[in-house]
């Protein structure tokens, strides 16, 4: 999973500009035929380690359960577990 999402996101770098003039254009039909994933819609955060889609912290790159696991390991500079 995390090798397609890598994919998407090159393919929508590659086909960015193409995809914007198209756009400008209003050539709706040509924007079909280009594929698919060359969209950023459908690009999806993934964990940078674990690859999970959910719970994605986006100012992290990881989900929340590697956040939990560095933070409480203390490998996350200035983060520490609450406590009152």
């Amino acid at each position: 999973m995390k090798a397609r999402e890598v994919k998407r996101a090159r393919l929508s770098a590659r086909y960015a500009e193409k995809r914007a003039a198209l756009k400008a254009a209003g050539d709706y039909e040509a924007l079909d035929k280009l594929p698919k994933n060359a969209s950023p819609v459908r690009k999806h955060n993934r964990c940078k380690l674990t690859g999970r889609p959910r719970g994605y912290m986006r100012t992290f790159g990881i989900s929340r359960n590697v956040f939990r696991l560095m933070a409480l390991n203390g490998k996350i500079p200035g983060v520490t577990k609450a406590s009152w």
